[in-house]
């Protein structure tokens, strides 16, 4: 790896390096967000076609799989947050651990809401106790589990490291919810849309679900850059740079 990206990638790091770096991206991916979600869900609701057997009541999947993505995504990041934390001791790795964690446990709420909307048409029920809506409600519990034991163990490095083990040891979820439609007989249908295979729906209804896809990730880290920075002027309070930061303004 070149010395001069590696140098930049220890300093961002740094509490202070990254309060000013994501000063300079933070506006524009906001920008960027709000216009890509509001173009997806024009294009979503109002341009793509109704559904020839489900109607008009498959555009929720413009919410339902965007949703249930990035809550599987956040909890890979909040994973791996935890291992630099544990392996490097890197502070801000724990601040990015416990801000992300709130996110992806909204996000795995959305996920199972829109699910159960969806499902009560097409199924006949709101709930049933399917492999894949059973694992993504494990998945939630662990994002409000390693909250949990933050908010009762404190700010310390002692939680810090207790909540990460939680938080590396929950990835195992992941591979049973992607795919426990393969492995087990369940109500839930398999994925319409891969990156590695042909759409099984037509491109008037695949394009939209694309861009909102890509809008909630750049929402996600517009909205986990603006929990880092607050929780990094929180920790940081007492530093030099705060102050001087709080002073100028």
């Amino acid at each position: 790896m070149n010395i001069r990206l590696w140098n930049w990638i220890h300093k961002l790091g740094s509490a202070k390096h990254f309060y000013r770096f994501s000063s300079l991206i933070l506006p524009g991916l906001w920008v960027v967000s709000v216009l890509i979600l509001s173009l997806g869900l024009y294009a979503g609701l109002m341009l793509a076609p109704a559904d020839y057997q489900q109607g008009d009541s498959f555009r929720i999947m413009y919410i339902h799989v965007p949703a249930a993505i990035l809550s599987q995504s956040s909890y890979v990041m909040m994973a791996s947050m935890g291992a630099l934390f544990l392996i490097w001791k890197i502070k801000l790795a724990d601040v990015a651990m416990r801000t992300v964690a709130p996110i992806g446990a909204a996000l795995t709420f959305v996920a199972l809401l829109t699910g159960a909307i969806w499902g009560k048409p097409t199924w006949g029920t709101w709930w049933v106790w399917d492999a894949r809506l059973t694992s993504t409600l494990i998945l939630m519990f662990l994002f409000l589990g390693v909250l949990a034991i933050r908010n009762a163990a404190g700010n310390g490095p002692a939680a810090g490291r207790m909540a990460a083990i939680l938080a590396v040891i929950g990835v195992i979820n992941l591979p049973i919810i992607k795919y426990s439609v393969d492995w087990w007989f369940t109500l839930h249908q398999p994925a319409s849309f891969s990156l590695t295979e042909r759409p099984a729906m037509p491109v008037e209804m695949w394009l939209p679900l694309v861009v909102m896809i890509l809008g909630f990730y750049s929402w996600f880290f517009a909205l986990w850059i603006l929990r880092i920075r607050t929780e990094v002027l929180v920790t940081e309070a007492n530093k030099d740079w705060v102050r001087q930061l709080v002073n100028q303004r």
